[in-house]
Order: C-alpha cells, then sequence, then structure tokens
C-alpha cells in the first residue's frame, strides 16, 4: 500500500473523533471546497494549456486523415469506374473486330472455295476437251490405218480374181479414190 494511505489510516486511529466529523461527507466544509476548486482550475490550467492542444490536433488530424481517405476512396472509385468503361469499350472493340476477322475469313474461304471449284471444273472441261480430241484423233488413225488395210486386201483380193499383179501404184489411187467416196459414219459424242 502507499505511504499516504498508510499515514491515514494511523491518523484515523489517533483521532476517532476527528474522524467522524469529517466522516460525514455531506456537510459543506469551506476551507475544502476552496481547495478543491484551486487544485480543479490548476488542474483545468495545466491541461488546457499542454494537454487539450495536442488531444484537440490529434482530433482534427485524425478528421483530416479520415476526410482524406474518404476523398482518395471516392477518387479510386471514379478511376475504377473509367478504367472500368475503357476496359469495357475495349472488350467491345475487340468483339466487333473479332466479328470482322470472322467475316472476313468466311468470305475468304468462300471466294477460295468458288476459285477452287471453278479451277477444278476448268480442268475438267480442259480434260475432257483434250480426251475428245484424242479420241478424235485416234479416230482418224483408226480409219486411215484401216483404209491402208483395206485397200491391202482389196488390191490382194483384185490380184488374186485377176490373177494379175497389177501395177501397186496405180491400183492404190483407184481403191484410195473409191474409199474416200464413200462416207464415213458420224459417231455420237455425248
Amino acid at each position: 500500500m502507499p505511504i499516504f494511505i498508510l499515514a491515514l489510516l494511523q491518523n484515523a486511529e489517533i483521532a476517532p473523533a476527528e474522524s467522524e466529523r469529517s466522516a460525514d461527507l455531506l456537510t459543506p466544509n469551506g476551507g475544502l471546497m476552496f481547495w478543491t476548486l484551486v487544485v480543479f482550475l490548476f488542474l483545468f490550467f495545466i491541461l488546457g494549456r499542454f494537454v487539450f492542444p495536442k488531444i484537440t490536433a490529434a482530433v482534427e488530424a485524425r478528421e483530416k486523415a479520415l476526410e482524406d481517405a474518404i476523398e482518395g476512396a471516392k477518387a479510386d472509385r471514379e478511376a475504377a469506374a473509367k478504367a472500368l468503361a475503357e476496359q469495357q469499350r475495349q472488350i467491345d472493340a475487340a468483339r466487333l473486330e473479332a466479328q470482322k476477322i470472322i467475316v472476313e475469313g468466311r468470305q475468304v474461304g468462300e471466294k477460295l472455295r468458288a476459285d477452287m471449284i471453278e479451277e477444278t471444273h476448268k480442268q475438267q472441261q480442259a480434260m475432257l476437251e483434250r480426251a475428245r480430241h484424242e479420241i478424235e484423233a485416234e479416230k482418224e488413225n483408226a480409219i486411215a490405218a484401216l483404209r491402208r488395210e483395206a485397200i491391202e486386201l482389196a488390191i490382194a483380193g483384185a490380184s488374186k480374181v485377176i490373177e494379175k499383179n497389177l501395177d501397186d501404184q496405180a491400183n492404190r489411187k483407184i481403191v484410195e479414190a473409191f474409199l474416200s467416196s464413200i462416207p464415213v459414219p458420224e459417231v455420237k459424242r455425248g
């Protein structure tokens, strides 16, 4: 226990009559009231001079920090809203660009497909035309070969018939003239 309390307790034991008189706290005591007022004013002056300005400054600083934090939060929210709007705009632009690229890709693919079909068709027609020319050339070669053989057979048959070998060159001219006067049947093309 503190020494002050011990001293009070010892005084209380020495002067029991005095403690009975001070026990009545509700009774006004002028000296006690004066000193209490002096101590209060002294403490109020000390607190007002040294402590209250620091407390007030701390409260004002805290209030200013809170206001700054609120303003910063508002600014951050506005910046975030602007950034979000910009991001959304960029996303929309990217979507439009992607759709444009897809449409262009489809158009290029369709054009490529049409070009390939057209090229294939042209190649097919060219192959058919070549085949027709080759067939026509083969047909003419076959007809010419058949005529030659027919001439050879006709000459051989005629020489057997007349049993005399005629002049080969003159005979050939006669038979060729005869065969060329025979119409050649047309072959149907399809």
